[in-house]
Formats: structure tokens, C-alpha cells, sequence
């Protein structure tokens, strides 16, 4: 397995994610240490897992597993629930499955409480920002307000993001750059002048990325099990065949 996850392994995973190829999301994993893409990639490998006869599925639902357990992240252990299932090893978890964009729901979750929040589409899964939400009187309007359609998202703020920081700073190995960036995240503006200090050192910026992201998805899915629904993907075992449905999972 490689030392870290470069641009193209990075590509190849999110390539195979999108495309829903088991067969190419597991060959992908092997590019990267699989503790730093848990969340990100843990959907597709409960998917695989779920997947009649792929080799290697089940192998690398238990180092996810067994990954997801040593961290612990917020969000963790209701993935570890998903792989349980996938495997066999657990009964199916009682959450709505929820076809949602992780990434576009988080910059709803997280945003600024006096701009940001919104609401998710529960029949398409489609996260819309509290901006676009206009309704005019009558039918629409009553229809917009239906809660057996929409889930509304508040607005937390950037408390979570602001930890994110710090943990990053704990966990980093290059002593003089932890200094700079414990410095930096002081007073107003520790966003920018974190990422200022980060821009030049391009294999910690992207390490804090990946950092952030695998937080921001936990915290995700975790928001989503209060609500009583969990992330939807479908994977097959042979790429663009659709012969070989995993059904949701």
C-alpha cells in the first residue's frame, strides 16, 4: 500500500465512487492508506460488501471496520453499523435511505447561522440553500411546507470546523509547523491564517483536506441518523453492466 493518498489515487477513488464500480472503487483503495478515506469511501464498501461474489469485498469491509473502531470519529460508528449490516454481521439499521450529497449537505449544516441552512429534498435528496427557498401562496406553497417531503438543515456555524483545526494541529507530526499553525488559529480570522500557513506546505494542506472532509462526513451522517435516515448508494460488482445490482444499502 502506498504512504499516502496522492492526486491520482485521490481521482481513481472518487472516479470509482461516482461511477459506482465496485470492482474499481476496491482496486482504488489499495492506492491509499483506507484510515484516511473512511467516511468518504465507506458507503461504496458496504455496497461492494453487500455484493454478491466480489473478491476481496468483505476483506475490506473489515479493515474498515476495524479502522472506523480505532478512530472514532463523530459519524463512525454509524457507518461501522452500515459495514455490520452489509457483511451480514449485524440486522439492517432502522434509517430511511436518503440518496443525499454529503459534501453539499455539510456546507448547509455548517455554514453561517445568518446565511446559510436550507433544507433536503426528500424525494430526490437535492439539498437547497435557505435562499432559494421563496414559496408563493397557494398550492405550491402548502406543498414547499409538506414535512413528508422536506427535512429542514439549520445552520450550526463554524464551531465543529474550528476543533477541526485544533485535532489536526495535535495530530501533526512537523513540530515548528504545528507551532505556526497553533499561532495562527488565535482571534479572528484563525480560518484564513490556518489556511495561509497550510498553503505552503502542499502535502499538509492536503492531509488537512482530507482530515477536515472525513470529520465534516462523520458529522454528516451523524446528523443524518438524529433525523432517522442514512446515506443511499447502490454498487455493482462488474463496472457500467448494471447485470449485478448490490440493491440499496
Amino acid at each position: 500500500m502506498a504512504e499516502g493518498w496522492d492526486e491520482g489515487g485521490l481521482r481513481a477513488l472518487r472516479g470509482a465512487l461516482h461511477a459506482q464500480d465496485g470492482v474499481a472503487l476496491l482496486a482504488a483503495l489499495r492506492r491509499g492508506p483506507v484510515r484516511e478515506v473512511l467516511q468518504l469511501a465507506g458507503d461504496g464498501v458496504a455496497g461492494a460488501a453487500a455484493a454478491q461474489g466480489l473478491p476481496g469485498a468483505a476483506e475490506m469491509a473489515a479493515s474498515f471496520l476495524g479502522a472506523l473502531q480505532e478512530r472514532g470519529f463523530r459519524g463512525d460508528e454509524e457507518l461501522a453499523d452500515r459495514l455490520r449490516a452489509a457483511t451480514g454481521d449485524a440486522a439492517i439499521p432502522l434509517l430511511r435511505p436518503l440518496a443525499v450529497d454529503l459534501e453539499m449537505l455539510a456546507m448547509l449544516l455548517e455554514g453561517d447561522p445568518a446565511e446559510s441552512g436550507g433544507r433536503i429534498d426528500l424525494s430526490t435528496g437535492e439539498c437547497l440553500p435557505a435562499f432559494t427557498d421563496e414559496p408563493g401562496p397557494g398550492p405550491a406553497a402548502e406543498e414547499d411546507d409538506d414535512p413528508e417531503r422536506w427535512l429542514y438543515v439549520p445552520a450550526l456555524g463554524s464551531r465543529a470546523g474550528y476543533r477541526d483545526m485544533e485535532l489536526f494541529i495535535e495530530e501533526a507530526e512537523d513540530a515548528a509547523l504545528a507551532d505556526r499553525l497553533r499561532i495562527a488559529i488565535g482571534g479572528r480570522g484563525a480560518f484564513r491564517r490556518f489556511k495561509d500557513v497550510l498553503a505552503g506546505d502542499e502535502r499538509s494542506w492536503s492531509r488537512y483536506h482530507r482530515f477536515r472532509d472525513e470529520r465534516q462526513r462523520g458529522r454528516v451522517r451523524a446528523w443524518l441518523a438524529e433525523e432517522g435516515y442514512r446515506p443511499h448508494i447502490t454498487f455493482f460488482v462488474e463496472p457500467s453492466s448494471g447485470s449485478y445490482p448490490s440493491g440499496p444499502v
